[in-house]
């Protein structure tokens, strides 16, 4: 029997997943802007909502692979530079193939990581954005605050996949604020970036047209890197189409040829 691990076993669960993004193909997105043979315009102005702030309202997709495997692509040598503790771990990840990236456990993606794999659809209400996400490992929702209320304390929160997020209007920009992360996360397969419990990630949105959107993301995270390191996720509207229920229901399957080694020398971060 072959042998599988890390990133070769988290390939097989994408491929063996991908097929739930057949979708809800074909029924046409109301309030679409529309060119003359009847595809989306996706060049067409950017929306608005009632109060003038721009609408970040559908489903996103990155569209590709470059940014869940890498989150600092694109950025110069020295922009992404890590503490001893983040090379240690990410040298152990990476020698290790990656065997222990919980996605390959159908375990949640964290933020932003979970925007670079697979679709989601924004919701804005009057005190919150509502993002559904169509993870591969299993649907999940994240929760934007916009009601003025602060970012949690620490020590009053539980650590969470997706953290604690709250978000706020500078201009045409949504600035998203988040904490209260699980220590040991992944920002990236194929690099492997380690994430603390300290990490604070700022996020902002903005919609240049229709069709495109960028999320800047900024990783601050002292225990993790020397310095704040910040890259864009370009995003592409999926017009035409819904997301579905997704679960890596094959995975049970795939572990039965995965020949685990012994637990991970990984270290938690420092106190």
């Amino acid at each position: 029997m072959t042998r599988q691990t890390g990133l070769a076993t988290i390939t097989v669960l994408v491929l063996l997943t991908t097929a739930t993004t057949a979708q809800w193909v074909k029924y046409p997105t109301a309030g679409i802007p529309r060119l003359p043979d009847g595809k989306p315009n996706l060049t067409a102005p950017a929306p608005k909502m009632t109060d003038g702030r721009p609408d970040f309202s559908g489903i996103w997709d990155v569209g590709n692979m470059t940014y869940f495997h890498d989150l600092g692509k694109g950025l110069k040598p020295g922009e992404i530079e890590l503490t001893p503790w983040a090379a240690s771990v990410q040298k152990i990840r990476r020698d290790r193939n990656h065997v222990d990236d919980p996605y390959g456990y159908c375990l949640p993606l964290g933020v932003p990581r979970v925007y670079t794999r697979s679709p989601f659809k924004v919701l804005h209400t009057p005190g919150e954005t509502i993002v559904l996400h169509e993870s591969f490992v299993g649907n999940t929702f994240r929760q934007i605050f916009t009601d003025g209320r602060p970012l949690p304390k620490l020590s009053e929160t539980e650590p969470a996949w997706l953290g604690y997020s709250v978000g706020k209007w500078e201009g045409d920009t949504f600035v998203v604020e988040s904490l209260g992360y699980r220590d040991g996360g992944w920002l990236s397969a194929n690099m492997a970036y380690p994430n603390s419990d300290a990490l604070r990630v700022t996020e902002r949105w903005k919609r240049p047209d229709f069709g495109h959107m960028g999320i800047t993301v900024t990783i601050d995270d002292p225990k993790a890197y020397v310095k704040p390191w910040t890259n864009t996720i370009p995003l592409l509207l999926q017009a035409d189409t819904e997301i579905l229920d997704s679960y890596c229901d094959n995975q049970m399957q795939i572990l039965k040829s995965w020949s685990y080694p012994k637990p991970s020398p990984e270290q938690p971060s420092p106190r």
